[in-house]
């Protein structure tokens, strides 16, 4: 097991990890405690996403603050001119968080406007006069917008999971010291109900989870992959599903966990292998890793609650 750093989709940990400063865990370890790394889901329109069945980054981003012990004030919706409002006022306080937001209108990444181009989060400096001044985690440090712009980003029409617009983070206090082990630890119980399923979130009809959605992808792989799912794929499903395995077998084994930890580092090594028949169109093979893959979310359940059930966990 080899750790890996580097650039890549983690917006809303990055956000996280900018917010709390000098207090924020290593963003492995947030990027953890979200439940992220814990299943896949394949939605009802084709797309694969490798992060547990149900799962958003609504409900990540609030489970990792609880687990650290920080609170916030997230407030949502009204009116473009009422949101606007709002931001100038709150980041008169200090940087704030905004997202989602929709990616493809971020006017100052190349290649824009391209609505619909997937989630984002952001933060905000400063609005002054028409411009809105922040850092995108994804590469773009210091950038611009004009303000209206920006609320048509935030708007965030096309991101599924976002009930309402104009959703904005602020006001973050530590209520408590937790340690990164002491939060991962406490995080444990929660992985294994996501690996196992969880079926009290609404779903579109036809979604599957676990091994059932990556079996039912390598038979829509077998057929022939939408180009929009497969570029999905290849730019951000499999990148950021790599990822978020190798950071949790990085803090499964700082617990000592090293069943687990093993299991989810195959996981990664299994996914991670996808990317160059992903790139060469070797769909033959694209499809027998996804079903090698398959069975490997309910070994590493099975290894947590293990964990869970003898104590191991909990030292």
């Amino acid at each position: 097991m080899f750790p890996y750093t580097g650039s890549g989709p983690y917006c809303y940990t990055h956000c996280l990890t900018m917010l709390l400063g000098p207090l924020a865990p290593a963003p492995a370890v947030t990027e953890t405690l979200t439940g992220s790394p814990f299943g896949v889901q394949l939605m009802d329109d084709g797309q694969l996403f490798f992060d547990p069945y149900g799962w958003h980054p609504e409900i990540g981003v609030d489970t990792a603050l609880e687990l650290l012990g920080w609170r916030c004030e997230r407030v949502e919706g009204g009116t473009p001119d009422q949101a606007v409002a709002r931001l100038r006022d709150t980041c008169a306080q200090g940087p704030v968080m905004a997202g989602p937001v929709d990616m493809g209108l971020l006017l100052y990444r190349p290649g824009t406007p391209l609505p619909g181009e997937g989630d984002h989060y952001v933060i905000v400096l400063n609005v002054e006069g028409d411009t809105v001044h922040l850092h995108d985690p994804h590469g773009h440090p210091y950038a611009t917008l004009p303000v209206t712009a920006f609320t048509a980003a935030w708007r965030a029409e096309s991101v599924a999971y976002s009930d309402a617009p104009y959703v904005l983070r602020s006001g973050f206090v530590r209520e408590h010291e937790v340690t990164p082990a002491e939060a991962l630890r406490s995080s444990l119980p929660g992985a294994v109900r996501w690996l196992a399923g969880r079926q009290d979130l609404p779903m579109p009809p036809g979604s599957l989870g676990g091994a059932a959605a990556l079996d039912a992808f390598a038979d829509q792989v077998s057929r022939g992959l939408d180009p929009g799912v497969r570029t999905m794929l290849e730019e951000f499903g499999v990148r950021v599903g790599v990822r978020r395995l190798v950071d949790a077998a990085a803090c499964l084994d700082a617990l000592g966990l090293t069943d687990a930890a093993a299991i989810a580092d195959h996981q990664a090594r299994t996914l991670g292998s996808l990317q160059l028949p992903l790139a060469t169109r070797d769909d033959r093979a694209l499809a027998a890793g996804l079903r090698r893959l398959a069975p490997l979310y309910e070994r590493l359940r099975a290894a947590l609650a293990a964990a869970v059930g003898d104590g191991t966990a909990a030292g």
